[in-house]
């Protein structure tokens, strides 16, 4: 046993040596030549001294000493490697996305990914991932951003805008959105902000506009008003809780049921 365990050692000093930090159960088992039950049993052992963890089954990332106390990469630097492991398209949005953009209000608690399908969280070592499903997510824009380990795909600054809107569950709020956005607002193209729209559904765009406009966002809404006023066939809650009368924006269709003061 302790010589499976020495040699898995080498395995993962050797990888991490050539700059890979991640690597699959059948990784190792082809590269150690021992038996299933052996190869666990030492990467496990290797897992409990912290040299390794694993976010997702089967799956492992190597953990370099400067990150011994998170217990894990952080999300950045394995997310793009297991999304190709598992051949599923993704983008890292909402407040995540924000944050590349130097836009999050305050630093997210956990790692913003978007699939196609709704996945379990992932929970590594003080790493929080949180999938979120969306769909046509190919049709999403993308940026890419390079991280110590790789490139992350991350939605662009008008693809964040629209899932700021979508989604404001996942980000604290409508009023979270909206302080999130007026530090968006000078990074979005106006015209890439309607084509972004395309890809979800009119109310986002009804609901996004009329937040930009509470910020620093108006002189980005131009383009978006005219696409609200010739795809919006009727007035939609800006809340999608509670009451569902209020005054009228007429300029997004949309039913202002909610206070939003975004902090400036």
């Amino acid at each position: 046993m302790e010589q499976e365990f020495s040699h898995a050692r080498d395995y993962i000093d050797s990888l991490a040596s050539s700059g890979r930090y991640h690597f699959t159960s059948a990784d190792a088992k082809q590269a150690l030549g021992s038996s299933p039950d052996a190869v666990k049993l030492a990467l496990n052992r290797l897992g409990k001294q912290g040299l390794i963890a694993t976010p997702s089954r089967g799956f492992y990332v190597i953990v370099p000493p400067e990150y011994k106390s998170l217990g894990c990469l952080p999300a950045d630097q394995f997310i793009p490697h297991l999304m190709e492991h598992l051949h599923l398209s993704y983008y890292a949005g909402l407040l995540t996305a924000a944050q590349y953009y130097g836009a999050a209000h305050q630093r997210p608690q956990e790692f913003q990914v978007f699939t196609e399908k709704s996945r379990r969280p992932i929970k590594c070592g003080k790493v929080r991932v949180n999938f979120i499903a969306r769909k046509q997510i190919k049709q999403v824009a993308t940026k890419p951003f390079n991280t110590p380990r790789g490139m992350l795909a991350v939605s662009s600054p008008e693809a964040t805008a629209i899932d700021l809107a979508g989604y404001p569950d996942h980000t604290g709020g409508l009023e979270q959105s909206a302080t999130v956005l007026s530090e968006l607002a000078e990074q979005i193209d106006p015209d890439k902000l309607v084509a972004a729209a395309q890809s979800a559904p009119v109310p986002w765009a009804q609901r996004l506009g009329y937040l930009l406009s509470l910020g620093e966002g108006s002189e980005a809404t131009g383009p978006l008003e005219q696409y609200v006023q010739s795809k919006a066939r009727e007035y939609v809650p800006l809340a999608l809780y509670g009451d569902k009368d209020g005054p009228r924006a007429r300029a997004w269709k949309l039913i202002i049921n909610e206070d939003v003061e975004p902090e400036f």
